[in-house]
Parts: C-alpha cells; sequence; structure tokens
C-alpha cells in the first residue's frame, strides 16, 4: 500500500480520501481505530495517528470521546471540490495554455473533448 515518494501519514490520509469519494466509507461511518490501521498495515501508531488526524484538521473526519473517529457529513461533497479545483489548475488550466502556444483553438479542444465523452457514452 506504501510507496517511499511520500510520507505515510500522507498515504494514509490520501488513502482514506480516497475510501470515502469511492464510497467505500460513507458519511457518519466509523473508520477503523488508528491501533487497527496500524497494526493491519505493520506500521507505527503515531504514524497512523498523524494521517487520522491531518483529516480531522481538514474537517474530513471527527472525534467522538472514547468512540473513535467517524467520516464527517458534508466529507464526500467537500473533497469533490478540492479535486475538482485540483483537476482544473493541474490539468485543464495548463492544456488550455499549451492550446494558446501551439494555435490550438479552445473551441477545438472543446470539439475534441466532446467527441471523447461522445465515443465513450456509445460503448
Amino acid at each position: 500500500m506504501f510507496d517511499d515518494r511520500t510520507p505515510i501519514y500522507q498515504q494514509i490520509a490520501a488513502r482514506l480520501k480516497q475510501d470515502i469519494l469511492d464510497g467505500t466509507l460513507a458519511e457518519g461511518d466509523q473508520v477503523m481505530s488508528t491501533n487497527q490501521f496500524a497494526t493491519y498495515y505493520r506500521i507505527n501508531p503515531a504514524t497512523a495517528a498523524k494521517g487520522f488526524h491531518q483529516l480531522v484538521d481538514e474537517g474530513v473526519l471527527y472525534k467522538k470521546r472514547g468512540l473513535g473517529m467517524y467520516v464527517t457529513d458534508g466529507a464526500r461533497a467537500k473533497l469533490l471540490a478540492e479535486r475538482r479545483e485540483r483537476f482544473f489548475s493541474d490539468m485543464v488550466d495548463p492544456m488550455a495554455a499549451e492550446a494558446g502556444l501551439i494555435g490550438v483553438p479552445l473551441a477545438d479542444v472543446v470539439a475534441h473533448l466532446e467527441g471523447i465523452e461522445e465515443r465513450r457514452s456509445r460503448m
């Protein structure tokens, strides 16, 4: 599950975010404890806790004292909005800049994307 490129606690946070986005974890669901997570993935409990606390700080998880951590209401919508914003800034904006640089009108880019969507809908 873990790679050497990013800190493990960030990978834990990213994994839990993905589980929320794909519906594996729903809003209001309890997530496994940091100790369970650490035991399952054979990592330091403090590392797991750091990843969980990052999500608490971001408002994706909340803690019920003595009961554990839960997915916050609205977490999925929040994560989708963040992902959508990152998609445009990381992918679409540079693509539009490159299109302008090489003289491709944005209307041609849009037409190409619509063609992709049409072909995908026929599958």
